[in-house]
């Protein structure tokens, strides 16, 4: 079990767990870019832009991570430490013979075009493959999503296939091109 939450930097970017304190601002960010995000999720929970919702999933995030099942990160730039610019999620770890993960992510519409996402990524993975050992991180991204696929791409993420009707995007099942990336410096030794 881990004993502390990472706090993982970049040039620009703070990214980390959210805690109790970061609520209000979570909620902010959300609601900001409810418009901009809703093509790219699937339909949002009623209580999704509540206080009392974003409780239960800071509690949930932290538990997932101290028992090896997902790392929830929020991205804020240095300057403004505070305000939540991004996510980035890397969820479903599966251990034993895979050793892999999927991520995925969003940035504030504001903040595009500025690298924040290909930076807070980068960091983001070496952190999931230095210090999480994982082997493999899945990132699967709508075909008309050009930038995202451009993150993974600058990122060296390889495309692997296609899915036809992937995953339930905004109430419609949204074709989805599948990558991956793999961990060089994957550790069996830690398993055994």
């Amino acid at each position: 079990m881990k004993s502390e939450l990472p706090l993982i930097t970049s040039d620009r970017l703070l990214l980390r767990v959210a805690i109790q304190e970061d609520i209000p601002q979570i909620v902010k960010y959300f609601t900001e870019n409810k418009t901009y995000l809703t093509p790219f999720y699937p339909r949002w929970a009623e209580s999704f832009f509540t206080e009392e919702y974003w409780q239960y999933q800071i509690e949930n995030s932290f538990l997932e991570f101290i028992n090896d099942q997902s790392l929830k990160l929020f991205i804020c730039t240095k300057k403004a430490p505070s305000k939540i610019i991004g996510t980035i999620n890397f969820s479903n770890f599966i251990q034993g013979a895979a050793h892999f993960c999927y991520v995925g992510y969003s940035l504030a519409e504001s903040k595009q075009g500025k690298g924040y996402m290909t930076e807070a990524l980068k960091v983001a993975t070496d952190y999931v493959f230095q210090e999480l050992n994982l082997h493999r991180i899945m990132a699967n991204y709508m075909p008309h999503n050009r930038r995202s696929g451009n993150v993974l791409k600058r990122l060296g993420f390889v495309v692997e296939g296609y899915a036809r009707d992937y995953l339930l995007i905004n109430g419609q099942w949204e074709d989805h091109i599948l990558t991956s990336l793999t961990n060089p410096k994957w550790q069996a030794d830690k398993y055994s």
